[in-house]
């Protein structure tokens, strides 16, 4: 069994950052793939990032890539996504998930075995 509890969400102006950062309990947290989502009001949970299990072969939206990095720490039990560059369009409440299923992380909600609670992101224009 994993938790996952996200942080680092909040009000910013178009143009800046925020570092999200997702914390993860249990000892085999380094085996699991691991995903960013989103979800703004009235659409579906979208993908955003993954990652492997060994912090390699990251994936990106399109509408994301070459703004946001993801990152993993496993010695800190902890995954990380880097926001640049925001866009109002970038305003969801975003969600970590651990995968058992793939430990080279995906893109598929349905490949995801547990879930944070969600932090909220707002991109101001």
């Amino acid at each position: 069994q994993v938790q996952l509890v996200e942080s680092g969400g909040g009000l910013v102006q178009a143009g800046g950052s925020l570092r999200l950062s997702c914390a993860a309990s249990g000892r085999t947290f380094s085996t699991y793939g691991m995903g960013w989502f989103r979800q703004s009001p009235g659409k579906e949970r979208e993908f955003v990032a993954t990652i492997s299990w060994r912090g390699g072969n990251p994936v990106y939206a399109d509408s994301v890539k070459g703004r946001f990095t993801i990152s993993r720490d496993n010695a800190k039990n902890t995954v990380f996504l880097q926001m640049n560059s925001l866009k109002p369009e970038d305003t969801a409440v975003y969600y970590c998930a651990a995968s058992q299923k793939n430990i080279f992380g995906s893109s598929y909600i349905n490949e995801y075995d547990y879930w944070g609670q969600g932090t909220q992101v707002t991109v101001s224009s």
